[in-house]
């Protein structure tokens, strides 16, 4: 790991591991039952359909996709591409880990990866089309604050992370079922997935200083990223996750479930306003206009 000047990274990320404050005001809640049909396909091996049968072909297919979403945003400097880029390079280390013998139940966590993913896409599409109502609130923070240039690059990758782990994660490890049809829990595949991250932590935080902002990765600055901080903060919030997905399980009723998907949306809205509050340009700043300029040179750079 590089060493880096971290005080407000480290005020961060000390923020980020508190718990979460009640929301001032309540966020439009939709009834997580809703998104269910559209968003989740069911998992059967035998299917012909890559996806539903979890084969590597349908993650191909996934980085296809999150690629060409990616190659657009990152042509237009669009604050949007931080994120983007990181999921793509996650998936695709995953792609290389699949391979070879590493999880208990590959096509299981293929189709996961399947699921996830649409999270993400159906967030954006839905962002990019108007219909802010449909998007929830953790990611309409995020997508706001990238299309006003408010946060820093750091900002929107901590963003683009806590709407899809904290807000996404629970929905999609509820959906698809922690425990397989023997009744032995998917704990152990859920938790091998932070050896994946944590190798591509200091590659792509190193690729977004290089193509998009220089300050990410600058240890003289209090912008800078650091790649342990970031990868412990991912894995806290990994973790949580598999605990809000049992809470769903353990739900009763479909009302207690409702409730306790309000809980993860409030959560992770307010974890939004935290880290926008926390690495929002100062009005005393040139704001994003550096950050912009460089990347107009230089987004295209290997």
């Amino acid at each position: 790991m590089r060493p880096r000047s971290l005080a407000a990274l480290a005020a961060l990320m000390i923020v980020l591991a508190l718990p979460a404050a009640a929301a001032a005001e309540d966020a439009p809640f939709v009834g997580w039952s809703a998104l269910l049909p559209g968003l989740s396909l069911p998992y059967s091996p035998p299917s012909t359909d890559d996806c539903i049968a979890g084969r590597r072909q349908c993650v191909d297919k996934t980085i296809r996709e999150m690629t060409r979403r990616f190659d657009s945003l990152a042509s237009s400097c669009d604050h949007s591409a931080i994120f983007s880029l990181v999921y793509l390079r996650v998936t695709e280390e995953y792609r290389r880990t699949i391979d070879t013998p590493f999880f208990d139940d590959t096509p299981f966590v293929n189709h996961e990866d399947t699921i996830f993913a649409r999270y993400y896409f159906s967030a954006f599409d839905a962002w990019a089309a108007g219909r802010t109502a449909e998007v929830p609130a953790a990611w309409r923070i995020a997508f706001d604050a990238a299309s006003k240039h408010a946060v820093s690059a750091s900002g929107d990758l901590l963003l683009g992370i806590n709407a899809h782990v904290q807000r996404d994660l629970p929905l999609v490890l509820y959906s698809i079922g922690l425990r397989r049809a023997d009744g032995t829990s998917r704990k152990l595949d859920h938790d091998r997935v932070n050896i994946i991250l944590n190798r591509v932590a200091d590659d792509v935080i190193a690729e977004i200083a290089r193509r998009f902002d220089p300050t990410t990765d600058d240890a003289d600055l209090p912008t800078s990223l650091d790649d342990a901080a970031v990868f412990q903060t991912l894995a806290a919030w990994r973790e949580k996750a598999w605990r809000n997905a049992e809470e769903l399980a353990a739900a009763p009723t479909p009302e207690a479930r409702d409730k306790v998907v309000a809980a993860i949306e409030d959560d992770a809205a307010t974890e939004a306003r935290a880290i926008v509050a926390a690495t929002s340009y100062s009005p005393l700043s040139q704001g994003s206009g550096p950050r912009d300029a460089y990347c107009a040179v230089h987004h295209y750079d290997p």
